[in-house]
């Protein structure tokens, strides 16, 4: 028997789709709610605004979405494999068609609001990352890891950018690259 997802979970997952692939201000209200099976009456029984929206629909799957960067924490993996294991992700996922970069970054920059509640989720989960560069780049012994974190974390967000701006996959830039940073 196939059941129907509650409505506020059809929101946010519509949500995540459209926003991703179009951009929050490209999606009105009607659209998303069209897509996702739900009234706007329903939608504003569940969430006060849009706003709020972007902000749950980030929060919801902005975990999966930064997980699928990480190899398995019980996989038996160096550092430095754990570290290049994210950008060799980004290769892969920068070559195939539905790629629009960075939902956090894309997110913030659409919003030009670093107060605005979605910038704020979206920053959390962009520490997230650095936080797992410093944890690896300690482990490996960096003379400064905050700073070689905060260096693989803009490399990481300039990857995506540039395979989204050119339309193109990375073909290894990416990963060169960080082997390089992580060259001391």
């Amino acid at each position: 028997m196939t059941s129907i997802a509650p409505p506020r979970e059809r929101l946010l997952r519509a949500a995540a789709e459209l926003f991703y692939a179009e951009g929050s201000a490209a999606v009105g209200v009607e659209r998303l709610c069209k897509a996702a099976g739900v009234s706007k009456r329903s939608m504003y029984q569940l969430f006060t605004t849009k706003d709020e929206v972007i902000a749950e629909s980030l929060r919801t799957y902005g975990p999966a979405t930064v997980a699928s960067y990480f190899p398995d924490p019980a996989a038996d993996m160096p550092p430095r494999e754990r570290i290049l294991h994210v950008f060799a992700r980004l290769e892969e996922q920068a070559g195939t068609g539905p790629f629009h970069g960075c939902p956090f970054v894309n997110t913030a920059v659409e919003l030009h609001d670093p107060a605005h509640e979605a910038s704020i989720v979206a920053l959390s989960f962009k520490k997230r990352l650095e936080s797992y560069f410093l944890e690896h780049a300690t482990a490996l012994g960096a003379a400064d890891p905050p700073f070689l974190a905060a260096q693989l974390t803009m490399l990481f967000d300039g990857a995506a950018v540039r395979a989204v701006m050119r339309a193109e996959p990375l073909s290894g830039l990416s990963l060169r690259a960080a082997t390089n940073l992580l060259s001391f």
